[in-house]
Parts: structure tokens; C-alpha cells; sequence
């Protein structure tokens, strides 16, 4: 059984650095790349009891609060790992995030010690909701228990994930030499997750490392081509690197592709903040 991993976003500014000669990255609308002859009807399969019940979570969580309570009262045991799920899920969908961080770890206290892969997602779960709540020391001891049993599971992919969400603890602590061993970490286990790059390039760019963070940029745009925030982190890199019109490009290119949204109020905002671009001197 696989279950989802929940990852929040890191944000962060550091003051200007030397210039970089690299070009802005540009995001791009996305396109619909689903081939009609490559859609293959194949048979409904009924859904299961916790499919039905995350599908409840996500459109009515009170109810599904209820459901998974219910559930939970009438089984024991590792049979109790899908109700609480279900129930951490629903609680998140209310807000009711310590709570939710409690039903995550009961549920992996309920799923089999053989089955480290679930339990380290579980239990990524829970450090999540604490993340969310407010508690990065909670969440890096779910963080860290989760991660020891995704290495133990053998799952690589998996444990950079959890990485991923270790280093926003350890940045919330302050502690952003751990947070970047973390980082680390998860770019080897996990090399195709954009978001990894993605947060690479914010705290190298905390950091002051421009050059660097130019890289992770680069690459985490080159596995999420469309993903605003990728482009304003671009922007930002750019701009501290005094490559105001390859900023411009980039902001630009967030209003293109996310049009209304956060990330393009975000990007006007900061549009607004360079300026207009220098017209040139007549020769």
C-alpha cells in the first residue's frame, strides 16, 4: 500500500552577490502531451474502503473525521493503520494539525515493523502536520524516525523525499549547515525531485552562494519546466546577481504561465521593485 508523502514549501531571502553570466530561465505554459492512441480502457475496479475514505477527506474532512472514527472503533490491530490515515488526512483538511500529527503516529505504531516503507511515509506524514503546525522540533523527530526507516526499507528515493522535508526543520531551527547535509542527501537519493533542487537553490542562495544556486536552479527547472515558483526563485537568484533583465525575463515568464496567482502577484511585485528596463542612449 503506498501512501501520499505531504511536502510545504521553504522560503527564505539572502542580500546580493556577484553576477553570474548565465541566461534567466523561462517558465513555460504546460501542454497537454497525453496521446489519444496511447489511452488504453482498462477495467473500474471498485474502490477501496480507504480510497473512498481519502476521497471523502479531501471534499468533506468533517465527515470523514466521523467515517474514519467509526471505522477505527470497530478494528484492531494493524487493521487500524487505514482508519487512521484516513483520520490524520481529515484532520489536516480541518486544520486540526496537532491532532492530525498524533494520527499519523498512531498509525504507524500500527503498521507491522516488516512494513518500514509504509511507516516511514506514515511518519513523514506526522512530521508534516507538525511543520504545519508550528513545531519543527516534533517534526524532525517524526522526520528522522521516518527517514532511518525508509534507508532501512531500502527505499532511496523514499528517504531523499524525507530529506527534503528534514532540511525545512533544520531551517526553522536554524540550522542550515545540517539543513544543507540534508539537501545533500536528497539530491543523491532522490535526483530526479525537482523540489530538491528547488529548495538547494533557496538556501544556497541564504547562503550567498549565487553560483551555486544558479546550478540547482538550472536543474530543478530542467525536471519541473512548469512550476512558478521555480521561475521566482530563478528571478530572485537573477536579480541578486545584478542580471536585472534576465529577472525581468524570468518574473515575466511566472505571469505568463500562472496568470492570477499567488506566484504571479508575487513576481509583479517584484517586477514593480526593478523597474522599468534602461532604454538605450542614442548613438
Amino acid at each position: 500500500m503506498a501512501l501520499p508523502l505531504i511536502l510545504l514549501p521553504l522560503l527564505a531571502q539572502v542580500g546580493p552577490g556577484p553576477a553570474l553570466p548565465q541566461a534567466p530561465l523561462e517558465i513555460k505554459r504546460q501542454e497537454n502531451r497525453i496521446r489519444p492512441d496511447k489511452v488504453i480502457d482498462t477495467p473500474a475496479l471498485p474502490p477501496s474502503r480507504l480510497t473512498q475514505c481519502l476521497t471523502l477527506a479531501r471534499s468533506d474532512p468533517g465527515s470523514a473525521v466521523e467515517q474514519a472514527g467509526t471505522w477505527l472503533g470497530t478494528v484492531t490491530g494493524s487493521a487500524r493503520v487505514e482508519p487512521g490515515h484516513c483520520l490524520g488526512v481529515a484532520l489536516t483538511g480541518l486544520g486540526k494539525l496537532d491532532e492530525a500529527e498524533a494520527a499519523f503516529l498512531a498509525a504507524r505504531d500500527d503498521t507491522p515493523a516488516m512494513e518500514r516503507a509504509n511507516r516511514a511515509r506514515l511518519g513523514a506524514m506526522a512530521g508534516n502536520a507538525a511543520l504545519a503546525a508550528g513545531s519543527p522540533e516534533r517534526a524532525l523527530m517524526a522526520l528522522d524516525a521516518a527517514h532511518g526507516e525508509a534507508l532501512g526499507a531500502g527505499n532511496l528515493n523514499l528517504a531523499g523525499e524525507i530529506s527534503i522535508d528534514r532540511a525545512r526543520a533544520l531551517v526553522l531551527l536554524k540550522r542550515e549547515g545540517d539543513a544543507a547535509a540534508a539537501l545533500a542527501s536528497a539530491r543523491t537519493n532522490a535526483p530526479e525531485n525537482a523540489v530538491g533542487w528547488l529548495l538547494s537553490a533557496t538556501l544556497s542562495r541564504r547562503q550567498g552562494k549565487l553560483a551555486e544556486a544558479q546550478q540547482q536552479i538550472e536543474l530543478a527547472a530542467q525536471l519541473l519546466p512548469v512550476d512558478p515558483e521555480i521561475g521566482l526563485e530563478a528571478g530572485v537568484i537573477a536579480a541578486l546577481a545584478g542580471r536585472d533583465d534576465a529577472a525581468r525575463r524570468s518574473f515575466r515568464s511566472v505571469l505568463n504561465a500562472a496568470p492570477g496567482s499567488p506566484a504571479a502577484k508575487t513576481a509583479q511585485a517584484y517586477l514593480d521593485q526593478l523597474g522599468p528596463e534602461a532604454t538605450p542612449s542614442p548613438r
